[in-house]
């Protein structure tokens, strides 16, 4: 006797369907699954046989063995101990067949039967849909989050017992009713911040707000008190709201990584991640044992990385965000295969100009050497800063100003505004920011007489033909901002002012 259903496994945000079937044979009792299970799932064989006997329904006292198909594909994770337990209760005619087969099945079982949530619920609805299953039963702690994918008709499920009598199991008996919870999360601190509380500061805001207007990489430098955090951190208040594919993709990504909270619905509004410069390689671009984890840098999808005193990251750390930068995903290899996950972010610098911090003006209050500010700054690689299209200095605030600094609701409509003028003028190619566009796409519509400066800098050496193609990118920003049709001279000068930590006017 053979009995059928499905499950979903991840890899990456990658879902996978699983057609998980057993069969019962007639030799001596035991219990095989096949299919390159991994170390977790293996343990299923106890977790679910100890979850049937608790609900009251008996355990075939022959041969079991379970497939997950396809065999090729490692699997991983605790997610298919229901559709195993229903697959096996299908053989032994404890369940209907018809309906166990309809339907795919995520969840862990604890011994008392009862069905725990499990992370990625989003990503693995959203492939069980897309390989035409409209029905999926779901832990009861995790039907919120699954009802956010349209098209499906979400079971929740507290306890396996519950499922079975679902399926004709008439004698099925709960010996615990109580559904498992979520796991209880540490609420994080939403800060109220807006834009008006920076005080000066005219060059920094500007930078900050191109930044958003086009989707670029921002470095700030200055000493200690003088407001790149605070600028960094308002970044997101001057950020249109996500668009549905981007709020899709960053929902399921932090539903994978467990910090989902499915009572907000979707995440609109544009994630930002702040990791201590202590951080591991892996905590920020995604590690673990098996399949990767999402780290920081992906958590950050379609929002902010902000790195908080830069140079003091780990060299290795650094290097890491340049595939990244340039491909939007990052590809991590492990012996089971290789993850992607994707990582479109908007990288936020904040760097002091020496070891001590006090190197301004003109540098009176530092004790450090011209080598040792030479080596500090030298950590943040010539690849990496190459990839940064704006780089700013940020002075101390000298003296409290009478007017009023604008409000991020003002700064946001103008960036609004200037990503409208962008994705009309892209409309029909891949990219919908400044920041996206290719070179080639660049050298066809940018004027020669406007990029002049551009090429003389190539030509002197004085910047990288990718460090070109940015300041063009910005120009183009700079451009938006203003409403011109095309950049000019002055915004390709502009430009490339803002890629010299030299401020803009």
């Amino acid at each position: 006797m053979i009995g059928r259903t499905s499950a979903v496994v991840l890899a990456g945000l990658t879902g996978h369907l699983v057609d998980v079937e057993a069969h019962i044979g007639s030799s001596l009792p035991g219990f095989t699954i096949v299919g390159l299970p991994d170390t977790s799932l293996s343990e299923a064989r106890d977790r679910v046989r100890a979850a049937i006997a608790s609900s009251g329904l008996d355990w075939p006292q022959r041969r079991v063995t379970v497939n997950l198909s396809p065999a090729s594909l490692p699997k991983s994770g605790a997610s298919t101990d229901l559709a195993i337990a229903i697959a096996v209760l299908a053989a032994s005619s404890s369940v209907d067949a018809h309906q166990a087969g309809r339907a795919a099945h995520l969840g862990e079982l604890g011994l008392d039967g009862r069905v725990r949530p499990v992370a990625g619920v989003l990503p693995a609805v959203s492939a069980a849909v897309a390989r035409g299953i409209d029905r999926v039963a779901v832990p009861a702690a995790n039907a919120e989050e699954a009802r956010l994918v349209p098209g499906v008709q979400v079971v929740p499920v507290a306890t396996l017992a519950e499922l079975a009598r679902a399926y004709g199991a008439m004698h099925a008996v709960a010996t615990s009713t109580t559904p498992v919870a979520l796991p209880v999360r540490p609420l994080a601190l939403v800060e109220d911040v807006d834009l008006s509380e920076v005080q000066g500061q005219e060059e920094a805001r500007w930078a900050l707000e191109v930044a958003a207007a086009g989707g670029h990489h921002l470095l700030m430098s200055g000493p200690p008190g003088a407001g790149k955090t605070m600028l960094a951190r308002r970044l997101t208040t001057i950020l249109p709201d996500l668009a549905d594919e981007d709020a899709v993709t960053a929902t399921g990504i932090h539903s994978l990584a467990g910090t989902l909270d499915p009572s907000e619905g979707l995440l609109r509004t544009p994630p930002f991640e702040a990791p201590h410069h202590s951080a591991s390689a892996a905590a920020i671009v995604g590690g673990g044992s098996g399949l990767a984890r999402p780290g920081a840098i992906s958590r950050a999808h379609a929002g902010v990385l902000f790195l908080d005193e830069a140079p003091e990251f780990p060299a290795r750390v650094l290097q890491t965000l340049r595939q990244p930068l340039e491909h939007g995903e990052i590809v991590l290899h492990r012996a089971q295969g290789a993850t992607r996950y994707p990582a479109r972010f908007q990288l936020v610098l904040a760097a002091n100009p020496c070891p001590c911090g006090q190197y301004f003006g003109t540098g009176e209050r530092c004790d450090c050497s011209s080598i040792a500010r030479r080596r500090y700054f030298g950590r943040l690689s010539g690849p990496l800063l190459d990839r940064v299209d704006l780089q700013v200095t940020v002075n101390p605030v000298r003296g409290a100003s009478a007017e009023p600094a604008e409000a991020s609701a003002t700064v946001a409509a103008r960036v609004a505004s200037a990503r409208a003028r962008a994705a009309a003028r892209l409309a029909g190619t891949p990219w919908r920011l400044n920041s996206q566009v290719s070179g080639a796409w660049l050298r066809r519509h940018t004027h020669r007489d406007a990029a002049q400066l551009v090429w003389q800098a190539i030509e002197q050496g004085v910047i990288t033909a990718r460090g070109a193609d940015r300041a063009m990118r910005v120009a183009w920003t700079l451009a938006d901002l203003e409403s011109a049709a095309a950049p000019t001279a002055d915004h390709v000068a502009q430009a490339m002012t803002l890629r010299s930590r030299g401020g803009a006017p």
